[in-house]
Formats: structure tokens, C-alpha cells, sequence
């Protein structure tokens, strides 16, 4: 038996903030001509997804180059994407160094997390102040959209502005945990949800005082197996776990 088709596999797919409907003809911002026009290589006639964010893809045609930074775009269809976890994950994770963290958001977008709130925690060894921290914001959202571009997702998942995780409260629906390398309690054995909130230590761990509070607040400490993992390794390692035991891996 062959195995199911993809239909966002080698999908040449391009974020734009713009309205969309089919029908419509679009003209790229620069810097989306530039990378499909340079980076892709991408020549009129070629076939390109378009989404916004709403949900659909808009299929197309590249129509007009008129230099390497302006290029149109025909919308011929627009389809409800198929690619969405039916778990809503919201990510809490403590702020890892530099590539660290941009590589944690990446792969979260990548495995369907629909919602990162970035903290500082007592072991977090990164400082930002208010100007750092919303440069560094914006940051990662970008990083967000190149990751909904590459895993084909049409809903794009939301980065908060960095907080600390004393001021961090976990919603009343759903499940809400945190890893806990000394915990007893495993994903598998938990209840399956509906939503879940998933609270990531730094490369220290979260002090024994954080898990006080964050289990008087009503989440789960889980023990992810007999090895202590990296910060930037435990939470995808997480997300994985989840969308295997409750989501569509």
C-alpha cells in the first residue's frame, strides 16, 4: 500500500500579511519577492502557495517578474489547511541563550504548538531589558512564519512578550504541566486533553520553589524518562510525546 499523499509536500508556500481571496492578483512585499524570486528561484509560471494566517491556503500562479524584488501573484483557490494538531499546546518555555531559543520556537511551530509564552524563570541566565525583549520578540515571530512556511501551517502560532514565570498563571480549561526530572508522573499515564499548557525549565532546571508553586497552582510535574535532557532538547522532546500520545503523530 503506497502511503497518504502530502498535500503541502514540496509546496512552494509565502507568508504575506495582505488580505487574500481567490481570484485576486497579489504583489509581494520586497523582501518575499526577493526570497522567491532569488532564494527559491521561482520563474512566471510556477505554481506558489500564499496564507496570511486565517486558516487557508491560496494556491496561485506567479504571473509578472518585473525586477528581483516585485513579482505578482494570480490567487486561484483557497483550501482550509489540513495540517493543524487537533491538541492546542501552549508552550511555556524559561529563555534559553541566543540559537537556543530560536531553535526551540522553530520546532514547536514545527511540531503544532499553537502558542509560546517565553519566561524568565530563577535559573534563567539571560537578561533583557524592555527594548531587547521586544526586538527579541519580534524575532521569533519571524522565526514563527518561516517555520509555518516550511511545515505548511496556515494558522500562525502567537509569541507573548517575554515574562516572568511568577506572573504566569495557567488557564482554568485543560491540562497544564511541567518537567520535572525527579517527578513520578509520566504524559502517558494522564488524562487525555483537549488543551494543554507545558511549562520548560532553564538549562538549570526550575527550582525547587517553582515547582512548589507551580503545583499549588493546580499543574502536573512529569518526569521525562530516566535521562536529564537540555532545555532545548525537553521541551520538543514534550511536544513529540504529546501529539503522538493525544495529536496526529
Amino acid at each position: 500500500m503506497s502511503p497518504p499523499s502530502n498535500p503541502t509536500a514540496r509546496q512552494t508556500r509565502i507568508y504575506t500579511d495582505q488580505a487574500l481571496s481567490t481570484g485576486q492578483s497579489i504583489v509581494l512585499s520586497p523582501d518575499a519577492a526577493k526570497h522567491l524570486i532569488k532564494v527559491l528561484r521561482r520563474q512566471v509560471g510556477d505554481e506558489v502557495v500564499l496564507f496570511n494566517g486565517d486558516g487557508l491556503n491560496y494556491s496561485g500562479e506567479l504571473t509578472e517578474i518585473s525586477s528581483k524584488a516585485h513579482c505578482e501573484i494570480q490567487l486561484k483557490e483557497a483550501e482550509p489547511s489540513a495540517v493543524e494538531s487537533p491538541i492546542g499546546v501552549h508552550l511555556i518555555q524559561a529563555i534559553a541563550r541566543g540559537e537556543r531559543m530560536d531553535w526551540v520556537i522553530q520546532k514547536a511551530v514545527e511540531l503544532g504548538v499553537r502558542e509560546i509564552t517565553p519566561v524568565f524563570s530563577e535559573r534563567v541566565g539571560v537578561k533583557l531589558d524592555p527594548a531587547r525583549a521586544t526586538q527579541r520578540q519580534k524575532r521569533w515571530q519571524t522565526i514563527v512564519l518561516s517555520a509555518c512556511e516550511q511545515s505548511g501551517r496556515a494558522t500562525i502560532p502567537q509569541v507573548h512578550a517575554p515574562m516572568a514565570l511568577t506572573d504566569w498563571r495557567p488557564r482554568p480549561e485543560g491540562s497544564a504541566f511541567f518537567l520535572d526530572p525527579q517527578a513520578s508522573n509520566r504524559l502517558i499515564d494522564q488524562a487525555q486533553p483537549s488543551t494543554c499548557e507545558l511549562v520548560v525549565g532553564p538549562e538549570g532546571g526550575l527550582s525547587p520553589a517553582e515547582c512548589e508553586d507551580l503545583s499549588r497552582q493546580g499543574l502536573t510535574g512529569i518526569r521525562l524518562g530516566a535521562r536529564v535532557l537540555r532545555t532545548e532538547t525537553a521541551g520538543v522532546a514534550a511536544l513529540a510525546a504529546i501529539q503522538t500520545l493525544w495529536g496526529d503523530f
